[in-house]
């Protein structure tokens, strides 16, 4: 992991495509900026555990698992 301290105003670039600003800073928290194509998603760390957790909760064999219908649960 890379650790970098910027300042407001400052900017982190990724790759060629890819920046990210911080746009404010205040007590305990940041605001920063992420510049990217609409082909790359970006997501807040804490919704991407909650969709995964949705993910496995929803998938197609859970259902049967829940009820022991399905032997590859087991």
């Amino acid at each position: 992991m890379l650790v970098l301290t910027r300042k407001r105003d400052e900017v982190i670039q990724i790759g060629d495509n890819i920046t990210i600003k911080i746009l404010k800073t205040g007590k305990g928290a940041i605001k920063i900026g992420v510049d990217a194509p609409g082909d790359i998603r970006v997501i807040r760390g804490e919704l991407l555990e909650t969709e995964t957790q949705a993910e496995v909760v929803e998938s197609p064999g859970s259902a049967q698992c829940k009820q022991g219908l399905n032997a590859q649960c087991a």
